[in-house]
């Protein structure tokens, strides 16, 4: 098969252990691959991506939108395709995309971008219910059609229409529990960030009734207790972010307003 005219663009910081699971994937069918790295990277990783053909770049990190951009300016192929170094294109995924790219254009109304649902795997489950699933992702557009913005929760803005593929991307992200806390901790410092920022001020009824409305529409309203006992922990973890995220802002206020 002749390669699709596709650069997947790729960032990335020490992840020696996990980059050839996501290069494997799209490795022999897309055009190009470029691979952007934190200049503190020490493990390998560039030479890893190298081995598979990879154009590596190195840059200061400067948070995950600015990264992105950063190898998509690198890349010369007319479609891109951004892929986390924690994700693999299943073969049905590649086999839509195949399809799709073979066909752009040849309707003046084609989308500028597909995104697809994005399936996490889980202490030995893949998970399908829940707020964990179909996690919709756009990650393949034109190239002159997106630009990623936003911090840290990055988001590729789409000039012109998406269109939605079926088939999974496969995410292996939650490697453990403790790994889970550990995103779970950082994730809600940023929330606290943003309320700063923004001027936003949360209540004792925040903190009291949000974790148990996350629980119940995480369990119960999507389903999550089809997903087993992964369903159950990965809801109360979903209420423990939205408790601790609302509970950090309510002690910064709290602390402010005594030194005033």
């Amino acid at each position: 098969m002749k390669p699709l005219p596709i650069s997947v663009c790729i960032i990335a910081g020490n992840e020696a252990q996990r980059i050839r699971r996501a290069l494997d994937s799209v490795a022999g069918w897309v055009a190009e691959i470029v691979v952007a790295i934190d200049d503190k990277v020490t493990d390998g990783t560039g030479k890893i991506a190298e081995s598979y053909g990879a154009k590596v770049y190195c840059r200061s990190w400067e948070g995950h939108a600015v990264h992105r951009n950063f190898a998509s300016e690198k890349a010369t192929q007319p479609w891109l395709f951004a892929l986390d170094v924690d994700e693999v294109v299943s073969p049905s995924l590649r086999d839509e995309i195949v399809r799709i790219i073979s066909n752009a254009g040849a309707s003046p109304d084609s989308p500028a971008a597909y995104g697809f649902p994005r399936c996490t795997f889980y202490c030995g489950r893949w998970i399908r219910h829940g707020n964990w699933y179909p996690d919709r992702k756009i990650r393949i557009w034109r190239r002159e059609a997106g630009r990623w913005e936003g911090s840290p929760h990055e988001k590729l803005i789409v000039r012109g229409r998406t269109g939605w593929l079926r088939s999974d991307l496969l995410h292996y992200s939650m490697e453990s529990l403790e790994h889970q806390v550990k995103k779970t901790i950082s994730t809600a410092d940023y929330f606290l960030q943003q309320c700063e920022a923004s001027g936003r001020k949360v209540g004792f009824s925040d903190l009291a009734f949000r974790p148990w409305w996350s629980f119940f529409r995480s369990y119960f309203l999507r389903l999550g207790f089809l997903d087993g006992w992964q369903g159950y922990v990965i809801a109360w973890m979903t209420a423990f972010y939205t408790f601790l995220r609302y509970a950090k802002v309510l002690v910064k206020q709290k602390g402010r307003a005594k030194t005033h």
